[in-house]
């Protein structure tokens, strides 16, 4: 369940994290559709699963509200599952239901079976390989809830993808996008180094990266990002919305957050110091500096803050009639 959560990129996101984004941030829907084919993923699954583990709770809110919706389905699809861990979530949530991750990386798929494993689940989880403007790959059955988190801004024709996922539900089954939400803040507006406001003008730059790389998808389409609109142009409906929070206030007692927090700023320090001020990059550089006092490391004023906005719609258990015969 991991985009940043500018552009909604969530905890399983490897591709976004190449390129400076918070990897929670763009954390499912892995396949190599935009060219990051060179992905270190030994290097990125402790990452991976630490963030997406720090972000649970707010997951197991969402499986739960999800349950409400559709309290015992069949066939349960994570697609764009990176390493698992909301995978294992949900069959954990849904005890009765067979789990299946989706995912364009092996080696992520290969993290999964192993957590389904330590977990007690393997029994009825499995993993497929495939790239998400594909749908939902060779899975044995339709599906009555595929969740799909951050992952679908990823594919180049994001309404030919959904439809896709409504092709691989079972009628009656609900398709759970989590896409959107809020930016994520770790700091106040102003920090006492630097020029105040720095994390507002990272997210305007990581915003110009995001454009240039849905741009840069192989058949990439335009589409406003209406999610609720678009779930109902592929034939979705109840169509319904609910955000989540995630709340680790200052100071950060919880080490993995800390190191969540300074891998973030890592990443967009990385990625996108070229659209960045000389003075904000040295901010940055500041801040990440185990040595230096003013650093996220050491601050009392850390925290984590932000919220992820779900979307779900039913498929109809009839098909919508068509044009009346003439």
């Amino acid at each position: 369940m991991a985009q940043d959560h500018d552009h909604g990129h969530d905890p399983a996101h490897h591709r976004d994290a190449v390129a400076g984004a918070p990897a929670h941030q763009h954390a499912h829907g892995h396949g190599h559709t935009h060219g990051h084919t060179h992905v270190d993923f030994a290097e990125m699954l402790p990452l991976l699963v630490r963030e997406a583990e720090l972000f649970s709770p707010a997951y197991t809110e969402v499986a739960l509200w999800l349950r409400e919706q559709r309290p015992e389905p069949g066939l349960v699809v994570d697609a764009g599952s990176g390493p698992g861990v909301v995978s294992c979530l949900l069959a954990e949530t849904f005890p009765g239901a067979r789990v299946v991750a989706v995912d364009g990386a092996e080696p992520l798929l290969a993290e999964a079976r192993s957590r389904a494993e330590r977990l007690g689940v393997a029994d009825r989880f499995s993993t497929v390989e495939a790239e998400l403007q594909d749908g939902i790959g060779d899975v044995e059955y339709p599906a009555d809830l595929i969740w799909a988190s951050r992952s679908l801004h990823h594919v180049g024709d994001q309404r030919a993808a959904l439809a896709g996922f409504v092709r691989g539900l079972a009628p009656g089954g609900i398709l759970a996008l989590l896409e959107g939400g809020l930016p994520t803040r770790f700091l106040p507006r102003d920090i006492g180094i630097g020029r105040p406001g720095l994390q507002a003008r990272v997210d305007a730059v990581h915003d110009e990266w995001f454009t240039r790389m849905r741009e840069d998808l192989p058949g990439a389409v335009s589409e406003t990002e209406d999610w609720p609109a678009l779930l109902t142009a592929v034939g979705l409906r109840h169509v319904a919305t609910r955000t989540f929070l995630v709340d680790l206030p200052a100071p950060l007692s919880d080490e993995a957050a800390r190191a969540f927090v300074v891998a973030s700023l890592a990443r967009r320090r990385d990625g996108l110091a070229e659209g960045l001020t000389p003075e904000d990059v040295t901010t940055l550089d500041r801040l990440l500096d185990p040595d230096d006092k003013a650093s996220v490391h050491h601050r009392t004023d850390t925290f984590v803050l932000t919220a992820m906005t779900v979307h779900v719609g039913v498929k109809p258990e009839q098909p919508s009639a068509g044009p009346a015969p003439e």
